[in-house]
């Protein structure tokens, strides 16, 4: 793709903060467990940025800061107030730009606000608006990336040209995401498109669990949204399922479709959140369920191996501490597991403490420690482990991750075996979903291969595509956390209502209103999009 003859090179900024926060996860994200990256590390992110894409005569790539943290709770007003700052001054330093890739996750909580992604993106608006474009024409546009959890209110959708998000859950089109908003930013410069916007929230919030592309009615919904791209006039079309952990207005489904027909993109956002609230009560959770004691019990009786269980309400990718010791407490409680008659690995409770102890000791060493609860303690508080270290693995870090280092930061892990149970404890939050997870390096790695065990029991939702290839059986344990299943049981009190499944036949007389707002385009001259001139 290069420029027309009498079009210069376009200026593009790349930059975001992407992070999922659960507002009942008593952790506390901050600044440090973002993964922030510049120059040209941010350029090495992306396949579309390289000197051999068919952009590069397009466009000049212009690195911000993208900042990028496994899923915790509410990020810290101080560390939130420092990304959003850096953020703003390099667009400000930058100097004209005619774009942005803006990559991000859409449900970010930060204490203090309610719709963080909003503030965040009109800071991001007014500094782009401020240095304006290279030919001094227009406003630079914005084009966002988001992950199909995000959520999109109106305040949000407003500043923003171009939306689109993933379309499968697991997300593994994440990059292929990313590539969509960056070229359909580039086509729209290229051809002076100033598109329309669509927009319509669906009062509905699932957890993902249920929302899983994997099955219907997720899979039509989504695969259906490539059809509407199709139409003349239709540049894009997403769906967000919203982000069912965070208690705010804003978390419910939502619907955008961007075109230059403005028209065909209400009634075609129309039609597809028609679609979403009609199918409400189809959605159902990707795997069997049951309450953790039924699923050891269930996993031990069967003959599949290795028969993998969801430690789901604490799933840390999602936003849940990563630190309940209380289905370590129900494997325990088992008999065939505590006597070694059956094998179990349960990795990823969050306790550097422990961990520590475990180095101190050494292989081999027997020892007794006060495991998890520390961070959560509304479940069962910490589990006295008495058993004997069997592994031990020293922080090495992981650049391979589908997310694009959101997961990649190494941590220190220790294993110890009680009965026929090894438990991998880690220092700081962190996810099992691969082999390369549990194996560690070829040399000082844990060395503990889930698959020559009988059970194992990840916290995680629904399974990534390993667990997912590597699992005879598997059971999705509705477990306690900050990310608990059952979204009754977590006591939701600031979203609006009516919404499902909270208020199951608030709409039974008749359907809600869903009709698209039309956002009209952001072009024109350099005028506040609050209203007003803006001061340069």
């Amino acid at each position: 793709m290069t420029p027309s003859a009498n079009h210069r090179r376009l200026r593009v900024g790349i930059g975001g903060i992407g992070i999922e926060s659960s507002t009942f996860c008593p952790h506390r994200s901050t600044a440090d467990d973002f993964r922030q990256t510049r120059g040209q590390d941010l350029l090495d992110r992306y396949t579309w940025t390289r000197a051999d894409s068919d952009l590069a005569d397009a466009v000049e790539w212009v690195p911000l800061l993208h900042a990028t943290s496994l899923p915790g709770g509410p990020v810290e007003a101080e560390s939130y107030l420092t990304l959003k700052d850096e953020l703003v001054t390099r667009i400000r330093e930058a100097g004209p730009l005619d774009g942005l890739v803006y990559d991000i996750h859409g449900a970010m909580s930060v204490v203090g606000l309610t719709d963080a992604e909003a503030d965040l993106t009109e800071a991001v608006r007014a500094a782009l608006d401020f240095v304006g474009t290279p030919d001094g024409r227009g406003r630079p546009m914005i084009s966002t990336a988001m992950d199909l959890h995000g959520n999109v209110s109106r305040r949000f959708a407003e500043p923003i040209d171009l939306l689109t998000a993933h379309r499968l859950a697991p997300h593994e089109d994440a990059w292929e995401t990313r590539e969509r908003a960056a070229r359909n930013l580039v086509c729209c410069l290229l051809d002076g498109t100033r598109p329309h916007r669509a927009w319509v929230q669906v009062p509905v919030l699932l957890p993902g669990e249920k929302t899983s592309t994997r099955l219907e009615p997720a899979k039509s919904l989504y695969a259906s949204l490539a059809d509407v791209e199709r139409l003349p006039g239709i540049l894009d079309a997403a769906m967000w399922v919203g982000y069912a952990w965070a208690d705010e207005p804003r978390c419910k489904a939502a619907i955008v479709v961007t075109g230059e027909n403005a028209e065909l993109a209400a009634a075609e956002a129309e039609k597809l959140a028609r679609r979403y609230w009609e199918a409400r009560r189809d959605f159902v959770f990707v795997g069997p369920t049951g309450g953790a004691q039924e699923c050891i019990e269930k996993a031990v009786a069967s003959d599949k191996r290795p028969f993998l269980i969801s430690d789901s309400g604490d799933n840390p990718t999602a936003g849940g501490a990563g630190d309940l010791a209380y289905m370590l407490g129900k494997l325990l409680e088992n008999e065939d597991v505590r006597t070694g008659r059956v094998t179990a690995v349960h990795p990823g409770i969050t306790d550097p403490v422990a961990v520590a102890r475990c180095f101190e000791a050494g292989v081999g060493a027997e020892v007794t420690l006060s495991v998890g609860g520390k961070v959560d303690s509304n479940h069962g508080g910490p589990y006295e482990l008495t058993g004997t270290v069997v592994a031990l693995q020293r922080a090495t870090d992981q650049r391979d991750r589908a997310e694009g280092g959101a997961y990649d930061r190494g941590v220190d892990m220790a294993a110890v075996r009680c009965g026929g149970l090894t438990v991998i404890l880690v220092e700081r939050r962190k996810p099992f979903h691969t082999l390369a997870d549990f194996m560690g390096p070829e040399h000082g790695g844990l060395g503990i291969d889930p698959r020559t065990y009988d059970l194992v029991v990840v916290k995680i939702g629904y399974l990534e595509p390993e667990l997912h290839d590597m699992a005879a059986d598997w059971l999705l344990a509705l477990t306690p956390g900050g990310v608990d299943q059952d979204l009754p049981r977590l006591g939701h009190h600031r979203v609006e209502r009516p919404l499902y499944p909270f208020d199951e036949d608030a709409y039974d007389g008749g359907a809600p209103d869903l009709t698209p707002v039309r956002l009209a385009p952001l072009a024109g001259s350099l005028t506040g999009w609050l209203g007003g001139p803006l001061a340069r």
